[in-house]
């Protein structure tokens, strides 16, 4: 599965219609999107499509042809999703109409042709499902932990000071495992 983690645009242009796609990570997609439809208020349509993962690792999927011929624009850019299996990203496609009417043929075509152009031209990030790791340890010991936390690419979630020092970390599972095996005589994993 992959990912983008930037917005990236590409303009295609089919018979005087102008299709301006915009990938954009999901955690941006709401706000975009409101944006666009500020910036660009000529725009005919504002097609859209997007896959993420919810908190039970299951993809979420949605497309819309917003007022395009059913089926037309928002599956076929989905469709583009899936293919190269991407998760939490959306596509937004802006169309200007110019005047062509394309037939439900040539609408498929150009909103596919408009995914695939600008997911070519973006950089796509390879996904690593994250683990989260609640550990213990001595309180002397915290600049070391947090130091190797750094080195190993492990991200501290949340910090505690109760009874002892508790730190729930997380990062993929490659990062996780080289950090438990530096910091074996010093932590404890906590069930």
């Amino acid at each position: 599965m992959k990912y983008i983690d930037k917005i990236h645009i590409h303009t295609h242009e089919v018979k005087q219609s102008k299709f301006i796609a915009y990938l954009v990570p999901f955690s941006e997609f709401t706000t975009i999107l409101e944006e666009l439809k500020n910036s660009h208020p000529k725009a005919r349509h504002f097609v859209v499509a997007y896959r993420y993962l919810n908190e039970f690792n299951q993809i979420v999927e949605h497309s819309n042809d917003d007022g395009e011929p059913k089926g037309t624009s928002g599956k076929p850019s989905l469709f583009v999703l899936q293919g190269l299996e991407m998760i939490n990203s959306g596509v937004i496609i802006v169309r200007y109409f110019g005047g062509t009417k394309l037939g439900t043929g040539g609408l498929v075509r150009a909103y596919s042709d408009s995914v695939n152009l600008v997911l070519n031209s973006a950089s796509l990030v390879e996904y690593k499902q994250d683990t989260s790791v609640t550990i213990s340890f001595e309180y002397s010991n915290i600049r070391m932990v947090e130091y190797e936390c750094s080195a190993c690419g492990v991200d501290i979630v949340e910090k505690s000071f109760d009874t002892g020092t508790i730190y729930k970390i997380k990062g993929i599972e490659s990062n996780m495992k080289l950090f438990l095996e530096k910091m074996d005589r010093l932590v404890k994993i906590v069930e």
